[in-house]
């Protein structure tokens, strides 16, 4: 269904304000230094307003911001609601900053964004981790069980809060419902990174979202599921059990002091058209997604995710069984100008978002049931991502060894070393190895294998893998 974004501006202050800063554009003595002048360096700058002196005045005297995100917290029904300009990763961090003190000890879902644990750096924090569950027929995560959690806060009695990220890359949903409940026993906050679930909670076939569930505190991405800039999220929480002002100097301690207006209006948006059409453009998509997967489950071997415990959103593929590899399938996709958010050799992963149309699923279908046949062979055993087979091995806390005097040597070398740096494939960006832990012959073998399997390891030193940076003995 086709919608007027200008119908929207009387539901989304910020959204408002940046039509009415098009409409009667002054000629502004501020930053930005493009001074809304389209000829310097071209239309790469077209609707960059600034928050200050643009969507409000520079003291903020409109108050627009704190109207809109006043709305966005009725709508999850939260007490509290701060919007990111940094993705979910400024809000993951904030968080971080907020729930607990430096040397403090948090439980840590291993399924969490690299954002989140160079979070526990800048906080000082320890993690007592936690593993998610896996599908054995897939190698994909599951949820962390809300009895893993029990029995971490059972044995680390001092621990301030739990952090897990849910749903999963891959679309996975866990119970966050008993989660929350295991957390509260112990009276600690129950922290979600839903990054990918902006969407839950608003169309009957999809999840509650967290808050809905008992989570004290939900990150989400305005940009993944809903039609807001890159970079867009938002920050949502209930304040029984975590301090407000807390949170607020946490979030302003790891946000700019420059704020991209078009960012913030567009999340202004975004809430504007989920309370006001979400529903209707929800049910489209998730019936488009439902097509798709029943046409690509015909296609012999091919696992499609599916079932209760998966994002009725979300396009995930299994591709062992077929003999068909995932970087060849990509290289069609891209050819067909249909690129996905990721595909190694055994898995793709393609996002689907209120935007999408049953046309847009279609042509995506018919090509990766195309592309399988077409690059068919014998079958694989199921090998899941290497983040998830890593039991990892904490020798001293993350900001101690982050921040260490450190050296890179061979990765063979590295084995039984502490390791100075946070080595994560991406995407999704989760890390095998962080700062602090023990690099194991389990590590560096899970490392190559994902290296091998053709998924970019992005967040490391080197990012050939030739060597990997230790703390000094």
């Amino acid at each position: 269904m086709a919608t007027d974004p200008r119908g929207l501006r009387g539901d989304a202050p910020l959204l408002d304000a940046w039509l009415r800063f098009q409409e009667s554009p002054p000629t502004p003595f501020t930053i930005p230094g493009h001074k809304q002048r389209h000829d310097l360096v071209g239309d790469v700058v077209a609707g960059d307003v600034p928050l200050y002196a643009g969507l409000d005045t520079m003291k903020l005297s409109a108050g627009v911001l704190a109207e809109a995100e006043s709305r966005a917290a009725r709508l999850w029904g939260a007490d509290l609601c701060r919007f990111s300009t940094g993705g979910a990763t400024q809000a993951n961090q904030a968080v971080a900053l907020a729930v607990a003190g430096d040397g403090d000890r948090v439980v840590v879902s291993r399924t969490l964004h690299r954002s989140l644990l160079l979070g526990l750096v800048l906080a000082g924090l320890t993690p007592v981790w936690v593993r998610p569950e896996v599908d054995r027929a897939t190698g994909l995560p599951l949820g962390v069980a809300p009895d893993t959690v029990r029995r971490a806060l059972a044995e680390n009695p001092d621990v301030r809060a739990v952090f897990v990220g849910d749903p999963s890359y891959v679309g996975t949903v866990g119970d966050v419902g008993g989660l929350a409940d295991a957390a509260h026993e112990h009276d600690v906050p129950l922290v979600v990174d839903a990054a990918w679930a902006a969407h839950f909670g608003f169309h009957p076939d999809l999840p509650r979202h967290p808050l809905q569930l008992g989570a004290d505190v939900v990150v989400t991405s305005a940009h993944k599921s809903l039609p807001a800039w890159s970079q867009a999220a938002l920050v949502l929480a209930r304040t029984g059990r975590v301090d407000a002002a807390r949170l607020d100097a946490g979030v302003e301690a790891t946000a700019t002091t420059s704020p991209a207006g078009a960012i913030l209006a567009s999340t202004d948006a975004a809430r504007a058209l989920l309370e006001r059409d979400g529903r209707d453009l929800l049910g489209d998509a998730i019936a488009a997604v439902r097509a798709a997967r029943d046409r690509l489950a015909r296609v012999d071997g091919l696992v499609v995710l599916d079932g209760p415990g998966v994002d009725p959103l979300k396009l995930t593929l299994v591709l062992s069984a077929t003999g068909a590899d995932g970087n060849a399938v990509e290289r069609d996709l891209l050819a067909a100008g249909l690129p996905v958010e990721s595909a190694d050799r055994d898995v793709i992963v393609g996002v689907v978002s209120l935007a999408d149309t049953a046309a847009t699923l279609d042509a995506l279908a018919a090509a990766l049931a195309t592309s399988v046949e077409r690059h068919r062979g014998a079958s694989r055993p199921v090998v899941g991502p290497a983040a998830y087979r890593v039991d990892p091995v904490t020798a001293v806390p993350p900001r101690e060894a982050f921040f260490a005097a450190s050296e890179s040597v061979p990765i063979a070398s590295a084995v039984g070393r502490t390791s100075a740096e946070l080595v994560a494939p991406y995407p999704p960006g989760i890390p095998v190895l962080a700062p602090g832990e023990t690099i194991t012959t389990d590590t560096v073998a899970a490392l190559e294998q994902a290296r091998s399997a053709g998924v970019r390891i992005a967040y490391a030193a080197d990012p050939e893998l030739a060597t990997l940076r230790v703390t000094n003995p």
